[in-house]
């Protein structure tokens, strides 16, 4: 474990305190570590730091998935020539001669014995659910052989509306072992939102809950059951969980599914055979169905757990998240590092904010991941989780989502975990990954990712397309990642795909982030850069926006719109807040807005105009909506400017549609 540190270091014109350090044996303590030397050992170099290995791991691609491949013991020894025959992108050929199954390589579980733990599902639906390794390769084999029966084969489709429960993990893993494509939506998603996603990829089983618990509130969900068999006419079979005590009609039980026990078995597929299918968020368009194969996942995600997070047996991995967010397909490799899982499904701040802090303790996890605004309502409610649980086992804290603010920084290691790494990541669907986060071996800045990760060749291109350092340029990838897409399905001749990362630069991967890489390999993230905010010239990112804002008593949560002038001229700034308690936006609470965005970012900062909503727009993985609030202030109908079906708040784009005829005025 690293130690606190509260020491700054300077760059250029700012100090920026550091808060953390590795362990001073961090070298031989460590999963990387432990890499590093037998890296040596196969004579790649002597790499005796973080900086060191990342150059080689961008510089020698081909090298580097080929040693992650034989380290964790994937297969054959593979050559770098083997391991990445094309390097072009989009299109790049990882190990084509290769085959493996993600299936096996999760069920492996390394240094778990048959009656180990494994997989803890806690809900606000029914009891504690837990499996042993045993328990889980059992039902898995089950749950293939009902598959079997069913018809499912390499290749098909599954669709689960399952919410974070050990049944999709079972789900997901009978899938792969099969071959088949596994596809999940959260059961919050509405009938319409998940009726875009799978009508693309023409499911043939259906696995859907009857309904769900959120906090005290009871969820039914047959009628969007029904709908959504009416909508998929793809359907051969409806699998029905009675997750809160109801059947849904016409429809094969859970338990008739695993009636059977079978041997646990795997079809060994292409590197790029189809894994799973996750989706764009769909706010402005139809979900983007982007196909993830076994290979780049295996990879990926044996990298990120076992290097970056350092998780291994006796770890306890966890991450709020649902089934529609990426974030779970993550959780759900932890055991092929050997680390169990520790699901949640329900409503993560009831009765209140120390809720999942006390999960955290009773669950005894050891790296925590959520979301960054997650984090931040916790500091502003006033919780102090190392006082209200034990969490003397946490070593790690992650977050992600949206960029971390600084004071974010600061209330993990003052409030949650003094002693804890914070792995602040950044990457997402596309990749199924971060590809900025934390690493065992190098410090943490406040307000910093820690560095770029290994294999992740992560460069900020300023206007003229080159790479910048210690400026904030367009995020951009510029050598290929064995997770990148295989690539959307249905998109035969890939031109939606190249559209979607490589129209900006040929070759390149643009992801549409605004990114600061410093000199000592830091990362600072300030927002998407399709949703910049520019004044007289100059770029302003909205995460330092919302760090200032969202810091005062007085706002509960904010969004920020920039409209430009047609004619050139400076355009207007629109602050939208949501104030604490009812407060009415007036003189006052306009004058501290603005004191704060002068005083703590510039002049540039402060908005036009200033106005009250009862809620901001968020994405069910909590992304706020700048672009679609964007084209409903200046006329877009809210059908054509957001697929409400993808929001966790519909209801909450009214108000900026009545705010669009006094912005049409003010023209």
């Amino acid at each position: 474990m690293g130690s606190p540190s509260h020491l700054s270091e300077s760059e250029g014109f700012m100090t920026v305190e550091k808060l953390w350090s590795p362990s001073p044996d961090a070298l031989t303590s460590t999963r990387m570590g432990e890499f590093m030397s037998w890296l040596g050992d196969q004579g790649r170099g002597n790499f005796t730091d973080y900086a060191g290995l990342w150059q080689w791991s961008v510089d020698e691609p081909g090298r580097f998935w080929a040693d992650i491949w034989q380290f964790f013991d994937v297969g054959e020894v593979a050559e770098p020539h083997e391991a990445l025959a094309d390097a072009a992108m989009p299109g790049a050929s990882w190990f084509p001669d290769r085959t493996l199954n993600y299936a096996r390589q999760v069920l492996r579980a390394p240094g778990r014995a048959d009656d180990d733990v494994i997989v803890i599902g806690r809900s606000d639906s029914r009891d504690e659910l837990t499996l042993t390794v045993a328990r889980l390769r059992e039902r898995v084999a089950a749950a293939a052989t009902g598959l079997d029966r069913l018809g499912i084969g390499r290749g098909d489709r599954v669709a689960a509306y399952l919410p974070n429960i050990p049944e999709a993990v079972i789900l997901l893993l009978a899938c792969a072992s099969r071959g088949a494509v596994f596809s999940s939506c959260a059961p919050e998603f509405g009938v319409r939102s998940v009726a875009d996603r799978w009508k693309q990829i023409a499911p043939k089983l259906l696995v859907a809950v009857d309904g769900y618990q959120y906090g005290n509130k009871h969820i039914d969900r047959r009628d969007e059951v029904a709908a959504l068999r009416t909508e998929l006419d793809s359907l051969d079979n409806v699998v029905s969980l009675s997750y809160t005590g109801n059947d849904i009609p016409d429809a094969l039980s859970w338990s008739e599914l695993l009636s059977q026990p079978g041997e646990l078995t795997f079809t060994d597929v292409p590197f790029d055979h189809p894994l799973y299918i996750l989706y764009s968020s769909g706010t402005t368009g139809l979900p983007k169905p982007i196909v993830h194969g076994h290979g780049g996942i295996t990879l990926e995600h044996l990298k990120m757990l076992a290097l970056h997070h350092d998780l291994g047996p006796g770890d306890r991995f966890y991450w709020f998240c649902t089934t529609g967010w990426m974030m779970w397909n993550y959780l759900v490799s932890a055991p092929a590092v050997g680390a169990a899982m520790v699901l949640y499904d329900g409503n993560p701040t009831h009765p209140d904010f120390s809720a999942q802090w006390k999960l955290a303790a009773e669950t005894g996890i050891t790296n925590f991941g959520t979301s960054a605004p997650f984090l931040l309502a916790c500091r502003k409610n006033g919780i102090v989780p190392r006082e209200v649980a034990d969490l003397s086992r946490l070593r790690g804290v992650g977050s992600t989502g949206s960029p971390l603010p600084p004071e974010g920084f600061a209330y993990v290691y003052e409030a949650i975990a003094p002693d804890a790494m914070l792995t602040s990541l950044s990457g997402g669907t596309d990749v199924c990954t971060g590809f900025v986060g934390g690493a065992p071996l190098v410090p943490v800045y406040k307000g910093e990712i820690a560095c770029r990760c290994l294999g992740s060749r992560v460069e900020a291109f300023g206007p003229d397309g080159k790479p910048v350092l210690g400026e904030t340029g367009e995020l951009v990838i510029t050598a290929p990642m064995p997770s990148m897409p295989v690539g959307f399905w249905g998109d035969e001749d890939g031109s939606r795909y190249r559209e979607a990362y490589f129209d900006t630069y040929p070759g390149v991967w643009r992801h549409g982030d605004w990114i600061t890489i410093t000199d000592r390999g830091t990362c600072v993230i300030t927002g998407r850069s399709d949703a910049t905010l520019k004044r007289g010239g100059v770029r302003l990112g909205t995460s330092e926006f919302y760090s200032v804002v969202e810091a005062l008593d007085e706002v509960n949560d904010s969004l920020v719109v920039h409209l430009e002038d047609d004619e050139g001229g400076p355009g207007r700034l629109l602050l939208f807040v949501v104030t604490a308690g009812g407060r009415e936006v007036d003189d006052e609470l306009r004058r501290t807005i603005a004191r704060e965005l002068r005083g703590s970012l510039s002049p540039r900062h402060v908005p036009d105009e200033l106005y009250a909503v009862p809620a901001v727009p968020r994405t069910l993985s909590g992304k706020k909506l700048e672009i679609p609030v964007k084209r409903i202030l200046t006329g877009t109908p809210i059908a054509e400017a957001a697929a409400t079906g993808a929001l966790a708040n519909p209801e909450s784009l009214e108000a900026f549609l009545a705010y669009s005829c006094q912005v049409e005025n003010h023209d």
